[in-house]
């Protein structure tokens, strides 16, 4: 089990404030996301909040934290396993480490948008690999229904095709499915935390970045770019994750209002995340970065071999055979 001293100074001084501001309440959780108060999913969680606050009469409060401010995200994995009262918005790639089920959900182009992935994530399928994760880590999946959109191509030259990302060292999350994507993409993967893209960018550390539409407005990411193309090669579904140690000691009731206002709270910030798109693009085209849409046969083709190379194939079966429901 982790100890509470490899979580740092700045995370604990973060929690120990929003436990005391909630003082009142009979229980707390503090929610952590590397995203800004612009973003569909920070308004995703206050509407969590709101429900939470709400429905249990304010005796559980929820304290959102933007920036990272209580560590990224793997620190706020550890601080979950440890059984702290934190719980951070996540993608199936960094679950992956405890149970690998869980990473192909960033895999490359394997559903399409958010019907796709909300069905994936709602179905026996996912509950058998949450309920491994739980026993695998103590992490608690509160919903995974979070879409915050198709990632795509953030760089300063054109892209048409993936011969055009070699030797383009470009900023992706850390886990294996996303690094392995990007780089049978054509480009040199360089994980970094998303707070430190726009300095990366701005001073060449890297040389491009991918994410989704919001992500990129939020960062104002638009600054250091001139292209983003549209490969949409991952749709990048996350999930609320805490603690099962602290989940465990809520009461049956609050545990179900928990679960179920993050799932109607994932429905909103993805359904706001849908709508916000366009929106999004032409914000960032009259900011003056080149929006291109492209053929993805060939990017296609060329991850086909993150399936095989990450031991998935067999498990992309099972998640076809959910889809095709």
């Amino acid at each position: 089990m982790p100890s509470l001293k490899m979580f740092g100074l700045a995370s604990l001084a973060a929690i120990m404030m929003g436990t005391l501001g909630a003082a009142h309440a009979d229980w707390s959780l503090n929610v952590n996301t590397a995203l800004t108060q612009d973003d569909p999913m920070y308004k995703g969680l206050v509407k969590f909040k709101e429900g939470v606050e709400q429905r249990t009469d304010g005796k559980l409060t929820v304290n959102i934290f933007t920036g990272s401010q209580l560590g990224n995200d793997e620190d706020v994995l550890e601080q979950a396993r440890a059984g702290a009262n934190v719980a951070v918005l996540v993608d199936g790639g960094r679950l992956a480490n405890f149970t690998p089920e869980m990473g192909i959900l960033g895999a490359p182009y394997l559903v399409q948008g958010y019907p796709g992935a909300r069905k994936l994530v709602t179905s026996k399928l996912f509950d058998s690999w949450a309920e491994k994760l739980r026993k695998a880590s103590g992490h608690q999946v509160l919903s995974f229904n979070w879409w915050q959109g198709e990632r795509n191509l953030l760089t300063s030259k054109p892209v048409t095709q993936p011969s055009d990302l070699q030797g383009v060292r470009m900023r992706t999350p850390g886990a294996p499915v996303w690094l392995e994507t990007i780089r049978a993409m054509g480009a040199t993967p360089t994980p970094m935390g998303w707070t430190e893209v726009y300095t990366a960018l701005q001073q060449g550390v890297i040389d491009g970045a991918e994410a989704q539409m919001s992500a990129v407005y939020g960062a104002r990411l638009y600054e250091v770019i001139k292209h983003i193309t549209k490969t949409g090669h991952i749709n990048l579904i996350t999930g609320l994750v805490g603690s099962a140690q602290w989940f465990d000691s809520l009461p049956a009731d609050v545990q179900q209002i928990v679960k179920d206002e993050s799932l109607k709270a994932g429905d909103f910030a993805s359904e706001l995340t849908e709508k916000s798109m366009s929106d999004y693009e032409d914000k960032m085209r009259a900011k003056g970065v080149s929006i291109d849409t492209i053929d993805v046969t060939p990017f296609k083709a060329a991850t086909q071999s993150v399936y095989q190379k990450l031991g998935y194939e067999e498990l992309r079966k099972q998640v076809d055979a959910v889809l095709a429901q």
